[in-house]
């Protein structure tokens, strides 16, 4: 049995391809099949702290958007409290933080509505500053990309972080920064995820 085992080629692996909108976010491909899309509300109507809105594009290693890409986004609350029964403390009620959303497929423009996280303890004891986790998915990914959405006006929290401070070059640091505009009245933090190439977002490996 092992003699034959030795003959046995590994199959080719598979990437996520465009079928990856119809399986986890139909509504948005245009396939009505969920009575309520799995994902969509982050923060919920209770949510206390401040409203905001996250958005970017995912850009290919020629500097072209990537218009078929999925994203999941987890995140604390305010007060820095995971919906999840390992975190101690209490959410508020119809906080989920935890959100889906694919991007635009003409412009691959991608974004969604919550409210700022709070700084989260880390496994060490370690408070972190204030972030949002994000998995990407895409065509010609074989494995999901775990990258971290920090915020540029908590600059002593960032720079007291202990996952950033585990970047040695701080041009690569930046790659994990959104930055902060005002839209029509509502705060927008911009977060472009770079695949390939120069100033390439920083992935980590979880």
């Amino acid at each position: 049995m092992t003699q034959e085992l030795n003959y046995l080629k590994e199959s080719p692996s598979q990437t996520a391809g465009p079928y990856v909108h119809i399986g986890l976010a139909p509504g948005a491909a245009g396939f009505d099949i969920y009575r309520q899309e799995l994902g969509w509300d982050i923060a919920g109507p209770n949510a206390k702290g401040e409203r905001i809105r996250v958005e970017g594009i995912v850009i290919d290693g020629t500097g072209s958007p990537i218009k078929d890409v999925l994203l999941e986004a987890w995140q604390a609350n305010s007060e820095g409290i995971y919906a999840h029964p390992e975190h101690p403390g209490e959410v508020e009620d119809g906080f989920r933080g935890w959100g889906r959303v694919i991007t635009d497929f003409a412009t691959g423009e991608w974004g969604f509505d919550t409210v700022k996280p709070g700084p989260v303890m880390g496994r060490n004891g370690r408070m972190m500053a204030p972030h949002i986790n994000l998995w990407v998915v895409a065509r010609g990914i074989n494995v999901g990309l775990n990258t971290r959405i920090y915020f540029e006006d908590e600059v002593e929290a960032n720079a007291a972080d202990p996952v950033m401070n585990i970047i040695e070059w701080e041009r690569r640091r930046a790659t994990l920064i959104a930055k902060r505009t005002e839209r029509d009245g509502q705060i927008v933090y911009r977060f472009d995820v770079k695949m390939q190439g120069e100033d390439e977002t920083v992935f980590f490996d979880i």
